[in-house]
Order: C-alpha cells, then structure tokens, then sequence
C-alpha cells in the first residue's frame, strides 16, 4: 500500500509500507547499475532497464545482487530495511527526469 505519494520537489517518489524484512523485486527486467547510500546512510539500489528507464529502491538492506548483475522482472534484490516505521521507497527516472511512478506499476 502507498503510504506517501509522490510530489515533485518533495517526495520523488512513493513510499510503500511494508514489513521489516519483506521482499524488495525488480519492478523490471535490467541490470543493476548502482548501489549507493545518500547522505543519511540509507541503502539505494538503482536499476536501468530498455528504454532509458531507471528505477530506484531506497530503504533497503542486505542487498543480494551486485553491480552489473543482470535482473528478472520480480526477482528479489533486497529486504526493506528495519526501522520504527519500515517503508520502501520508489522511483522511476526516464532519463535524467523523476517522473510519477504510480503508472508504471500497472504494467
């Protein structure tokens, strides 16, 4: 479920909650093509896909795939991280541009 929507300029993305632990998948097939931590040490995972896509899985812990690792669509690439009130967080990026990710999760 959406516990946050995305906002542009303050939420580029939509927040899920979830369990502590729960499964985090590819939205996509594609490779992995970072992972990184932002400035308060949350654990990102960024995924490019065909057409320029890219999404991006904030939130999460013991990430199990690596740079370059080529990923399934609903493979598992993580856990969402423990915390008081766990949530994943999503973006997708055409381009260089943050854009509502809510359509593509229809498909």
């Amino acid at each position: 479920r959406i516990v946050r929507g995305y906002s542009p300029g303050r939420n580029e993305g939509v927040d899920f909650g979830a369990a502590a632990g729960a499964p985090v998948r590819a939205a996509e097939a594609g490779t992995v093509a970072a992972i990184t931590r932002d400035t308060d040490q949350i654990q990102i995972v960024v995924l490019s896909h065909a057409g320029g896509l890219l999404t991006v899985y904030a939130n999460v812990d013991d990430v199990i795939v690596q740079k370059g690792t080529t990923v399934a669509r609903g493979q598992k690439i993580a856990v969402v991280n423990a915390a008081d009130d766990p949530f994943l967080h999503f973006e997708v990026l055409q381009g260089s541009s943050r854009v509502d990710p809510v359509p593509y999760l229809s498909q």
